[in-house]
C-alpha cells in the first residue's frame, strides 16, 4: 500500500484526510477516544489546536505522532487491514530538499518496525517497507500536467501554512536557481487578523470562523468583524504580491499556479482582469499527497 502524506505546518493531509497540525499529550485516558493516537504508553490528541512552530519539523517526535494518526485515518477511508506494508511517500520544500532530504527519511523510517499503536480504541501494525521523499507543489502537478502544456514557464506559487514556497519551471523542468521561500504564510495572515478583530472589536473569534470568511463562505458574525476580515484578506494578498515581485518575478509576463491552503483565499479576490498576474489555481488541499503517490506508482510500473 502507497500511502502519501503532506506534513505542512497548518494542516497534515493525506489524499482522503486533512487534520490540523495538533496534538495534545496526556499521561492518562481521555475522557473520548475520538482522534486520539495511543503510543508508547502515553495519549496523543491529534488535530487540536495548533502547536508551537518548529522550522525543523524532526525537532521533536510531533510530526512522527501525527503522521501515524494519519496513516490510521487513511487506511481506515480505504477500508484497509490494520496490520499492513506500507511505502510512505512524502515531501519536503524544493528549496532545501538536498539539505533535508536524509534527515527526514531518517525521522519518518524507524529502526522499529511494525509500528504498534492504538488510534480510537484499534490496534494498528504498520510495517513502514520505504519512505520516499519528493519536491512538495513540483509533486502535486504530476495530477494536473495540463497546467504546464504549451506553456514554456510557469512559476509555481505554493501558499502554505507557514511560507509561501516559489519556483519557475522552463520546459516543465523545475529551474533550481529560481527557488524562494517567503515566509508569508496562512498561519502569519491568521495572526495578524485575530489581533486586528480583537482591538478593534473587543472579540476574539475563531481560526475556523475566519477561514469560512476568507474563502468567500458565509458565517453568523457581526457585519463590521467580517468586513475587517476581508479587508486584512486583500492586505494579505497586496503583501504576497508585493513580496513576489521584489523576490525578482514579473507576475503579469508568466502564469501563475497557485497551491496549498492558502490558494483559495487568492481564487476568491484575484483574477485575470485585475491585471495583477496570469493565475491558475490549484486549489485541492490534498494534492500534494495524491501527487507523491501516483510518482511512487509511476516509479513501480518501470
Amino acid at each position: 500500500m502507497i500511502i502519501g502524506i503532506d506534513h505542512g505546518y497548518y494542516a497534515i493531509k493525506t489524499k482522503q484526510v486533512c487534520f490540523p497540525t495538533g496534538l495534545m499529550r496526556y499521561t492518562y485516558e481521555p475522557y473520548t477516544m475520538q482522534n486520539v493516537l495511543q503510543y508508547g504508553g502515553v495519549y496523543y490528541v491529534c488535530g487540536t489546536g495548533r502547536q508551537t512552530l518548529v522550522k525543523d519539523k524532526t525537532a521533536n517526535d510531533n510530526y512522527y505522532l501525527l503522521t501515524l494518526a494519519a496513516l490510521a485515518q487513511e487506511i481506515r477511508k480505504r477500508k484497509g487491514e490494520r496490520t499492513a506494508k506500507v511505502v510512505l511517500a512524502a515531501g519536503l520544500p524544493l528549496a532545501g530538499f538536498g539539505r533535508e532530504k536524509q534527515k527526514f527519511k531518517e525521522y519518518l523510517f524507524r529502526k522499529e518496525q511494525p509500528v504498534r499503536f492504538f488510534y480510537e480504541g484499534e490496534r494498528y501494525e504498520i510495517q513502514i517497507e520505504d519512505v520516499k521523499l519528493f519536491p512538495q507543489g513540483y509533486s502535486a502537478l504530476a495530477l494536473y500536467p495540463e497546467y504546464l502544456k504549451d506553456e514554456p514557464s510557469v512559476l509555481l506559487i505554493d501558499i502554505g501554512g507557514w511560507t509561501v514556497d516559489l519556483m519557475r519551471l522552463d520546459n516543465a523542468v523545475p529551474n533550481a536557481s529560481t527557488c524562494r521561500s517567503l515566509e508569508l504564510g496562512v498561519i502569519r495572515c491568521m495572526d495578524e487578523i485575530l489581533e486586528q478583530v480583537r482591538r478593534n472589536t473587543g472579540l476574539s473569534v475563531t481560526e475556523t470562523q475566519i477561514e469560512r470568511v476568507l474563502n468567500g463562505q458565509s458565517c453568523s458574525m457581526p457585519v463590521e468583524v467580517v468586513s475587517l476580515i476581508k479587508k486584512q484578506g486583500r492586505l494579505y494578498i497586496e503583501k504576497i504580491l508585493s513580496a513576489i515581485t521584489e523576490a525578482g518575478f514579473d507576475l503579469r509576463a508568466v502564469p501563475s499556479v497557485f497551491m496549498g491552503g492558502g490558494a483559495a483565499i487568492f481564487q476568491h479576490r484575484v483574477s485575470e482582469k485585475d491585471r495583477l498576474c496570469r493565475p491558475i489555481y490549484l486549489t485541492d488541499i490534498h494534492a500534494n499527497a495524491a501527487g507523491y503517490e501516483r510518482i511512487v506508482g509511476q516509479m513501480r510500473t518501470l
